[in-house]
This record gives C-alpha cells, sequence and structure tokens, in this order.
C-alpha cells in the first residue's frame, strides 16, 4: 500500500497559539478516512494541509511522495480533488454545471479562453452521470438546489482522476433526502476499486458512508484517536473527542451517535 499522505509531528500556529498540535497521520492509497471533532478542533487545518493551501508551523507533510515546501504544489494541486463550500462560492452562479465540471481540468473556476478537447467533454458527462447530475448539464450552478451543488462540487472534484480526494462537510446543510443520496453516492464511490484515497471532514458519525475504513477523532488541535473505523468511532472516543458522555451504534455499515 502506498502512502498518500503523511504528516510528521505537524503544528500549525495562529498568532502563537497552536490550531494544529503535533499531529502525526499516515493516508494509504486505498483507505477512506473520516475526521471528526467539534467546532474549531483543527479538522479543515488538516485538510488544507493535504490539499496544499496551508504550510505547516514545525513538523513535515509529505503529499504523493513530494515534501510541501519544497515542491511546486502548482503542478501537485492538480493531482488532488478538493471540494469545499469555500469552492463553491468561487464558482461563477450563471456557469453551466458542465462547464463547472469540465473546467477542472485546467483547475480554474471558470469558463474563459482555454479550449477543451473532446475528451474532456465525454469525460465531464461520464462523471455527471456517476453522481446522477447529466440532466442538469445546461443548468446554471446557481439555480442548484443545496444537495444539487454539492454534488456538482464532487463531481469536479473527480474531474481529473485524482490520485486523493478531500472533501470538507460535504453533507452540512443538506436535508435528510438530500444527504441520504449523497451518502449513499459517496459509499458506492468509496467502494470502488478504482476510487482514489479519500479524506471527508464532518461533524455527523451519521455522514459517514458505508466503504469508509478509517477515522481520526480531533480535539483542540490534538488527535484524540485514529485507526480503522470500527475501532476508533467508539463511545469513549467520541465522549472524549466531543467532551460529554455519548453512546454510539452501528447498523449495516452505518453509525448513529446520541448524547446520554
Amino acid at each position: 500500500m502506498a502512502k498518500v499522505l503523511h504528516v510528521e509531528d505537524v503544528s500549525v500556529l495562529r498568532d502563537g497559539s497552536p490550531i494544529l498540535d503535533s499531529a502525526t497521520w499516515t493516508v494509504g492509497s486505498d483507505e477512506r478516512w473520516v475526521i471528526l471533532g467539534p467546532n474549531g478542533a483543527g479538522k479543515t487545518t488538516l485538510l488544507q494541509l493535504a490539499a496544499t493551501q496551508l504550510y505547516p508551523t514545525l513538523g513535515t507533510v509529505d503529499i504523493l511522495g513530494d515534501r510541501l515546501g519544497r515542491t511546486d504544489v502548482f503542478e501537485l494541486r492538480p493531482r488532488i480533488g478538493f471540494a469545499s463550500s469555500a469552492l463553491s462560492k468561487r464558482l461563477p452562479q450563471g456557469e453551466t454545471v458542465l462547464n463547472v465540471v469540465m473546467t477542472a481540468a485546467y483547475s480554474v473556476t471558470g469558463r474563459w479562453t482555454e479550449e477543451y478537447e473532446n475528451i474532456d467533454e465525454k469525460r465531464a458527462h461520464r462523471v455527471l452521470n456517476e453522481w446522477k447530475l447529466d440532466h442538469l448539464a445546461d443548468r446554471a450552478f446557481g439555480t442548484l438546489s443545496d444537495g444539487e451543488q454539492k454534488r456538482v462540487q464532487i463531481a469536479r472534484a473527480v474531474m481529473t482522476d485524482p490520485e486523493l480526494l478531500l472533501l470538507d462537510e460535504p453533507a452540512s446543510s443538506l436535508d435528510l433526502g438530500a444527504r441520504e443520496e449523497l451518502v449513499a453516492l459517496l459509499g458506492g464511490f468509496a467502494r470502488s476499486s478504482e476510487a482514489p484515497a479519500i479524506v471527508m471532514v464532518t461533524h455527523h458519525v451519521e455522514e459517514i458512508p458505508v466503504g469508509f475504513t478509517h477515522a481520526l477523532l480531533i480535539r483542540e488541535g490534538r488527535i484524540v484517536a485514529q485507526g480503522p473505523l470500527a475501532d476508533t468511532v467508539t463511545s469513549d472516543n467520541l465522549s472524549t473527542t466531543f467532551g460529554l458522555p455519548i453512546n454510539v451504534t452501528e447498523t449495516g455499515g452505518r453509525y448513529n451517535a446520541r448524547a446520554v
């Protein structure tokens, strides 16, 4: 199993205070990770490091065989798929769904003067079909529902066949139906042998798709627990992570958490 991400004793400081504190973590090419923790715990900071959008204050970050700070991130970023609410705000609201996805081939967020080959358009249509968005190809991105926009962001992230896929709270703000549809699609994608390594940030164990293999729990910038999903997403670990007694149950590969 190849390492696609290795974080070694990493700290990120802001105004002298640690957002991330002495974190060590490795993601393998065939692993699908979920990162869980309270608001402000450092989840998105970890994801930003993996996305080459942030540099560590201390420690080292190796991504796809290259060390952050010693490599050209503009050559590295096309190999990483990244979907987040921050990206959604940068996407032109009047751009068609097809163009939102297809422009990932050039790592741009709007259609300008670049030219695309027929293979790019075919690939974009195939990805839209896989994420049940093909009927929306000609719709303006800004007219879509939250759930549809979330799926378009993921489709855009996988457009370039990335070696590492990063998802920052992909199910946040979705209603029950939209959340379950997205979780099911993510689960199917995660179980595919052709899928890349995946790291997903979420606040809720109910959003962990079947097919995910590992979990990392973080609180106040420090890793509480990490490892295989069943060994890590436990009542004791979740209670420590969120600071109150929590009971975790699992049925058919889906998790549920309630305060005791």
